[in-house]
């Protein structure tokens, strides 16, 4: 973000295009009023995403521009604590929780000071109970909305697609995420990149952890294969950001086949959320639409479905949903066929799929259309991905 932030809408309005005018328009006027969101990207703690929102909140403040810090965790690493000094910071709600005295983000205390900028550190954090938002990103969103601009920061760990990846790189569980769509709506994602031998230097001369911490995390997180792993996440992550700011700013007079993928899934758990989160990762760099499909079978109609089943297809709805996919669910005996339906009218180009051990693959063998369902896709040119 540099001088006073402009404001640009990303598409034209025109009366031609056919659905609901006034609709579209009033969406036009809410996205021109959106104010811009910049994240700063990193492999782990400890990168200096924190130091670099702070030094940009000089620059910007330097060049006249109105910056709030509304909440910054400096984790009392000393370098960082002392570029608070200087900058308007908006005091924090505080609230009890379990007989603690806690303190958060006040985003009403944002609303009503209405600074051009304000910085929020920490963006997949998980809101006190009793919050008005549960997540930090929502607060952000909210934020946005309202047409203030923000700077923030998010490690790759974090983000919703990559949760599985991060845990078998780790052997650890993020239990704080965001969705991807939150990057995908960022105006700017800048990666904050060290080697692996500058970040456990960082770490074993105390600039991350304390002393009695750092033990544990060089032979945890901080382990250097686990580093170059992360680091590779997050520079692809940067990488397929660019991209999808190219494709929707720069104009490309060649035309260009538009992704569509369809993620067909079961009421397998663990395989279909493998399955929502490697189409989400697809159709992230693609910078493309996604389907989730379910057909429901007879033996797994309402009534006779098992009701842990059914709370996990529920649950694994509503994580598609966060990644962006449009939820199709289909009463049909015929699973391949269904899927050749959807693929017809969605003008489908990837269908994504579990490996051979899925109930879905199982169903769709044991008919007599599966090479009817082949046939089709080649015919079509639509690609066929079986993820593992």
């Amino acid at each position: 973000m540099s001088d006073k932030i402009k404001l640009k809408t990303i598409k034209k309005y025109n009366m031609s295009e056919g659905g609901n005018s006034a609709e579209d328009f009033l969406t036009l006027i809410k996205n021109s009023r959106r104010g811009k969101f910049k994240v700063y990207i990193g492999m782990s703690a400890g990168v200096g995403k924190t130091y670099r929102m702070l030094q940009e909140a000089h620059a910007l403040l330097e060049n006249g521009i109105d910056v709030k810090i509304g909440y910054i965790e400096t984790h009392n690493r000393k370098e960082t604590h002392a570029l608070l000094e200087g900058l308007s910071i908006i005091p924090r709600r505080k609230l009890f929780y379990k007989g603690k005295e806690l303190e958060e983000l006040d985003v009403q205390a944002v609303l009503n000071l209405r600074p051009e900028v304000v910085i929020v550190d920490e963006l997949a954090h998980t809101n006190i109970e009793g919050s008005k938002n549960e997540k930090r990103w929502q607060d952000v969103m909210e934020i946005l909305d309202s047409g203030i601009n923000v700077i923030s920061a998010v490690n790759i760990q974090h983000i919703e697609s990559l949760n599985e990846e991060v845990k078998s790189i780790t052997d650890i569980e993020v239990k704080e995420r965001i969705p991807d769509s939150m990057l995908s709506q960022a105006d700017e994602v800048v990666n904050i990149d060290l080697t692996a031998e500058e970040l456990i230097n960082r770490l074993k001369a105390g600039k991350i952890y304390d002393q009695a911490k750092i033990n544990s995390a060089l032979n945890n997180f901080f382990k250097s294969e686990s580093i170059l792993q992360l680091r590779e996440l997050a520079l692809k992550e940067v990488a397929s950001q660019v991209t999808r700011k190219v494709e929707s700013e720069v104009t490309i007079h060649k035309a260009i086949k538009k992704e569509r993928f369809l993620a067909c899934i079961s009421s397998n758990e663990k395989t279909a959320k493998n399955v929502i989160r490697k189409t989400a990762r697809l159709a992230n760099y693609y910078n493309s639409q996604w389907y989730l499909l379910y057909v429901q079978i007879p033996r797994e109609s309402s009534d006779k479905i098992a009701l842990d089943k059914q709370r996990h297809l529920i649950n694994n709805f509503k994580l598609a949903t966060e990644l962006g996919a449009e939820i199709i669910k289909v009463e049909n005996p015929n699973v391949a066929h269904t899927i050749m339906e959807q693929c017809e009218e969605r003008k489908i180009t990837t269908v994504c799929i579990g490996k051979p051990h899925l109930n879905l693959w199982k169903i769709i063998l044991a008919t007599d259309t599966f090479n009817s369902l082949l046939n089709k896709l080649s015919q079509e040119n639509i690609d066929l991905v079986i993820l593992s």
